[in-house]
């Protein structure tokens, strides 16, 4: 008699998380990700209980994927900030479907607390401070900093993962790179520190 395979938790949001992306997420429902998984629908139940607790679930988990994702294109140093901003855009490019679940149509729930929830978040806050103790600026001009690029990578961002902007991936990121300048210019930043983000390849 074959052995039943034991459905994990983490096999049913691995599931979910890759139709997400492949589908959209108004394409899961429990019925849906059992049949993409090969299963019944008692596994599911069992571990989330409805759709309400899946939703939950795979919120958190998919924001873990992308954030893990542009983390790992991070490097240290002055760098970062802009780093972020390009991790982002190529998460817009790459997954829109992600992106737009976790940052445009409130479907995650991330959406609930505003956009001071994301600015003032602990990692983003550290990011702030690596910036003013290289620049030698205040943490308030660095935060400041940080909000504009924020903004304007998100809007880019949801312009891309919209279809709306058509540009390729190169052309976007030098767009990130000279608005980082002129930010960096606005700080109070010599030009001459900021300029190394138009000539950085990526």
């Amino acid at each position: 008699m074959a052995r039943k395979v034991q459905i994990s938790k983490e096999m049913i949001l691995q599931a979910a998380l890759e139709m997400l992306i492949r589908k959209g997420y108004s394409a899961i429902n429990i019925k849906t990700l059992s049949k993409e998984i090969g299963c019944s629908t008692q596994p599911l139940v069992w571990h989330f209980e409805n759709m309400e607790g899946l939703r939950k679930a795979l919120a958190e988990y998919a924001l873990n994927y992308a954030n893990e994702k542009m983390r790992s294109c991070m490097q240290n140093g002055m760098e970062t900030f802009v780093d972020f901003g390009i991790a982002y855009i190529n998460l817009a490019f790459d997954e829109p479907n992600l992106f737009k679940y976790l940052y445009m149509s409130g479907e995650s729930g991330f959406q609930a607390g505003g956009f001071d929830v994301l600015v003032n978040a602990d990692e983003n806050a550290i990011i702030a401070g690596q910036i003013a103790g290289y620049l030698k600026i205040s943490k308030e001009d660095a935060s400041h900093f940080l909000q504009n690029i924020m903004i304007y990578t998100h809007g880019l961002a949801s312009f891309i993962a919209s279809g709306i902007i058509t540009s390729s991936k190169e052309e976007v990121k030098t767009m990130v790179k000279q608005t980082a300048n002129a930010f960096l210019s606005q700080a109070n930043v010599k030009m001459t520190k900021g300029e190394i983000y138009a000539n950085k390849s990526n």
